[in-house]
């Protein structure tokens, strides 16, 4: 049986970045992490989310969240503002037989992104040491 999967990607304006995952994998207690970031990095997440097109997907033709995960997506741009909630989606096959294939690989693969690069940023500022 997969594992409950929830993260969670906060990114404010002031350049706080927030990290949580909640994989319930070998009853592990929920991952938070948080740094701040520059300017830029902002400017590129918002690059791409805008890029994704993920702002105007609609998740209610995707699968609901079950016992197998969820993934979560909440963004605040400006005045916009979308809330995303799937199941945890672990092959490409799932995204082309859903209802809205376009948009949720819009989603899962803006997820993927973000993810990567949190956990990046995070990597970098709780790893290196100031010289």
């Amino acid at each position: 049986r997969s594992s409950d999967l929830f993260l969670e990607f906060e990114l404010r304006a002031d350049g706080m970045l927030r990290y949580a995952n909640q994989s319930n994998y070998r009853k592990d207690p929920i991952i938070k992490k948080q740094t701040r970031v520059s300017p830029a990095v902002i400017e590129e997440v918002k690059r791409l989310v805008v890029s994704s097109q993920v702002l105007t997907c609609d998740d209610s033709k995707w699968p609901e969240p079950d016992r197998d995960g969820k993934q979560e997506l909440d963004v605040r741009i400006g005045n916009t503002h979308v809330s995303f909630s799937t199941n945890k989606i672990s092959q490409d096959r799932a995204i082309k037989e859903s209802a809205d294939p376009e948009g949720l690989a819009a989603f899962t693969y803006l997820v993927q992104e973000i993810k990567d690069l949190t956990l990046t940023l995070l990597s970098l500022h709780f790893k290196l040491k100031p010289v």
